[in-house]
């Protein structure tokens, strides 16, 4: 017997050896291959391919098509999956490998139409246009690559069939782009339920005012919000289905766990400030965090073509890049390019609204959307002449009033294939303006620099033009002329600046200077004027490591604006014993956030508390969850605080007493001690930033335990904050402090030695679980460090770690 078990554990453990041995060459198989030889069909000519310490591939082709081909090869080896899932999130597809769970997100895709568009678009593209056939054959490496070999691990787990993708995936993902930056849609429910419900005395904390001088170089003056009309009367009925709408939104950005943009920080200095005599430039986009990061870089080189640059999924095109000769980066311009418009139905014919007096007929599609592990789910999806009906999005409306929805990507031309295609070649101010005016959504703030000296900045956008006193902030009546759009501003009048006598240029997200209002949801001038304080204090003599230290700050203006007319309640509430001590490290708080400090816990954990204290009485949990997710929440609560006599202080839920700020801050400042107390301890000494604040970048599988503690890399202690130029953040949260978004590289170009500049990835240059670069940098990044970006050949040649040639076939 004793022999029969001895037999039966070693059978077993060599069926258990056979089958590591098995997933072991599974895995093996699916690593990139970075050396050696492979063929390419298409290729005029081989293409080498040299791989740096970063896993960062060299790419060099006789041929410009070529490069694009091999470039498409390349890209695919490392990421492959984010491919996939990026492209069936902005197709509405993901339900089709992920299950029912994924409908609502699938559902709300699909009725942006972005599919939709993207089809018709592609099927117009040039063919003879060079950025047509990059893009063709960037594709057509990409679909090689995925023919040739094993599926990624995410493809087996999920069950994803292969198949290839196509132009119209491509413009699809830039339709997610665009739509992550819509804040409109997240926003104007909860601003207009602010106005109808609770009215102009309510609504003046939010900061909707134009500021014709811009914000950066100085704090504005006050302004309170433009809009005062609205709709014909939404019911209660529309307004449910609008903040199911912003949750559904939001919900698909979340859900998804793809990268979203945010915001950004880039900055250029003329010559004349800076120490080697020659403009610098620095630019690190706010992207939310991911396995794998948004980025892949590549330097790519041909005959009469340069550039190192960083590239999103399906897109052969540096979306920010440079060479020996010039560089750009990007941040998100934030004007409102989304209209929700409430339409009026016609009594007697449901599929009838009123425009342009009279009633006009709805358009119809049907699509299908195809589950795993359930029924196929028939949408019927409707168009007004305002744009689609998104409250078809919603699996049961219980609103009255189609709301549709007008967006700048659905309404322009928008060529934006060949905008960056141009920008990537864009070695003179002329030819770098006239690429960023082929840009018409999502608005992009261009940030650029040369080596001949000149610097420029160019608000990039097709910006509607609104009828006169129209505030776009709020939903618009699709029955009157407030939903019109007459025309567009012309490009020579978006906000825009060339070499400017400051000698530097900032964007920051920040509402910029124009005498034109430009509607938007622009985050918090506090960064921008930390920016812009710290580029005017200093004068002269920058470089690269200044520039360096300027993107790891971790100081802002805003908590001490916040508490300044709060402290005296502050001190009068913190009653019990040590709480005295910690309203003073608040009083003498300069904003900033490094791990080892106790203010920034302390006070992002009471902002916490006090924007619920004060406003979800009014408008409840679920919207006040909406509204804390949003930016006009951020330029509210300032203004909130300095005034005693806002409404907002006294609660709705008991009508017989009038509560005041003073009662309100002191119940925020109990839950934020006790909050505290019961997450990091009882000794306020270890509520330390760095234990609040804390980066998990998470892949796709990761939101399923256990495979969170496979994939997903972190956690990691984070300085920085919200707003911060470091602005390592979230939306408004309690401790711990959620980071969800944060800078997607940190690039420092000095052209004086364009060769020297440096760049970090959050996490890695693979999508490969088990690659050596999947999160090779993880750690450098959060500790504020960076790397170079190999540009002139003897530095590239000098750090080859592997070399792959590709040959025609």
């Amino acid at each position: 017997m004793k022999r029969a078990f001895k037999l039966l554990a070693l059978a077993v453990l060599g069926l258990l050896a056979i089958a590591a041995i098995a997933l072991a060459l599974m895995w093996h198989a699916r690593l990139p291959q970075r050396d050696g030889a492979l063929p390419l069909a298409g290729l005029k000519a081989p293409v080498q391919v040299r791989y740096d310490e970063a896993g960062v591939p060299h790419l060099r082709a006789e041929h410009e098509v070529d490069l694009y081909r091999a470039l498409g090869y390349v890209h695919a080896q490392d990421r492959l999956f984010q491919m996939e899932i990026l492209r069936r999130l902005a197709r509405g597809e993901l339900a089709e490998v992920l299950g029912p769970k994924l409908v609502d997100t699938d559902r709300l895709f699909r009725t942006l139409a972005i599919r939709q568009h993207a089809d018709a678009y592609a099927a117009k593209l040039d063919p003879a246009a060079p950025s047509t056939q990059a893009l063709e054959a960037y594709l057509d490496g990409i679909n090689q690559f995925q023919a040739d070999h094993p599926a990624p691990i995410e493809f087996m787990v999920l069950g994803i069939p292969k198949r290839p993708f196509t132009t119209a995936d491509s413009v699809s993902v830039a339709g997610y782009l665009a739509y992550s930056f819509a804040a409109a849609f997240r926003t104007e429910p909860a601003l207009t339920r602010v106005r109808d419900q609770l009215g102009p005395d309510y609504l003046r904390i939010f900061d909707l005012g134009w500021y014709a001088g811009g914000v950066a170089q100085g704090q504005p003056a006050a302004s309170g919000a433009t809009g005062t009309t609205g709709p014909a009367a939404l019911n209660p009925g529309d307004r449910t289905d609008l903040d199911r709408l912003a949750a559904l939104s939001q919900g698909a950005l979340d859900l998804a766990g793809v990268p979203f943009f945010e915001g950004s920080n880039a900055w250029a200095i003329s010559g004349a400030r800076t120490a080697s005599g020659k403009p610098l430039l620095a630019g690190d986009p706010h992207i939310s965090f991911a396995v794998p990061a948004v980025w892949y870089e590549a330097h790519l080189s041909s005959p009469g073509f340069e550039l190192y640059g960083l590239h999103q999924a399906l897109n052969p095109f540096a979306l920010v890049g440079h060479n020996q000769r010039f560089g750009w980066s990007l941040t998100m311009f934030q004007n409102d390019d989304l209209d929700l418009i409430a339409e009026k139905p016609n009594p007697a014919n449901p599929n009838q609204v009123w425009v342009g007096g009279q009633w006009v007929d709805l358009q119809q599609r049907q699509e299908t959307i195809q589950v795993k592990g359930g029924a196929p789910v028939t949408l019927t999806l409707r168009h007004s002449p305002h744009g689609p009906i998104v409250n078809d999005a919603l699996d049961k409306s219980v609103g009255t009033k189609p709301i549709a929805m007008w967006w700048a990507f659905l309404e322009t031309e928008n060529p934006i294939l060949d905008a960056f295609y141009r920008l990537d070649r864009a070695d003179a101010l002329p030819k770098a303006r006239e690429a960023a005016s082929l840009i018409h959504a999502p608005g992009l703030n261009v940030v650029w620099a040369n080596a001949g000296g000149d610097i420029g900045w160019w608000a990039a956008a097709k910006l509607p033009l609104r009828p006169a006193g129209v505030d776009p902030s709020f939903v618009l009546d699709g029955a009157s002329a407030e939903a019109d759009k007459p025309g567009f501003l012309p490009f020579a009048q978006n906000p825009q600046e060339e070499n400017p006598a400051r000698g530097f240029i900032v964007s920051a997200n920040h509402q910029p200077a124009a005498s034109q209002p430009v509607p938007g949801y622009y985050n918090l001038w506090d960064r921008a004027q930390r920016l812009d304080q710290q580029l005017a204090a200093r004068g002269s003599g920058w470089d690269a490591a200044a520039m360096q230290a300027l993107q790891l700050d971790t100081q802002t203006g805003y908590g001490p604006r916040v508490l300044a007319p709060l402290l005296a309640d502050l001190r009068a509430a913190a009653t019990a014993p040590g709480e005295a001590a910690l309203v003073e490290q608040l009083a003498a708080w300069r904003g900033d956030h490094p791990t080892d400090a106790v203010a920034p816990t302390l006070f992002n954990q009471f902002l916490f508390d006090l924007a619920r204290e004060a406003l979800a009485d009014e408008l409840g949990d679920e919207v006040y969850a909406l509204l804390r997710r949003t930016r006009a929440l951020d330029h509210a609560l300032p203004r909130l605080a300095a005034d005693a006599t806002s409404p907002w202080w006294d609660r709705r839920s008991t009508p017989a007493v009038k509560e005041t700020r003073a009662e309100v801050v002191a119940a925020a400042w109990r839950a934020t001690v006790t909050q505290l107390k019961a997450t990091l301890g009882g000794d306020p000494a270890g509520w330390t930033w760095g234990r609040a604040h804390r980066l998990t970048h998470e892949h796709p599988l990761g939101k399923q335990p256990p495979l969170d503690k496979v994939f997903n890399v972190g956690p990691f202690d984070a300085p920085g904050g919200r707003e911060t130029p470091n602005n390592l953040s979230g939306p408004l949260a309690g401790v711990p402090v959620p980071i969800t978004y944060g800078p997607s590289t940190r690039r420092v170009i000095d052209f004086a030695q364009p060769g020297a500049a440096r760049g970090i990835n959050p996490v890695g240059q693979s999508g490969v679980w088990g690659d050596r670069h999947y999160a090779d940098q993880a750690a450098a990044y959060v500790r504020g460090e960076s790397r170079p970006q190999h540009l002139d050949e003897a530095d590239v040649a000098s750090h080859v770690q592997s070399t792959l040639t590709l040959t025609p076939h």
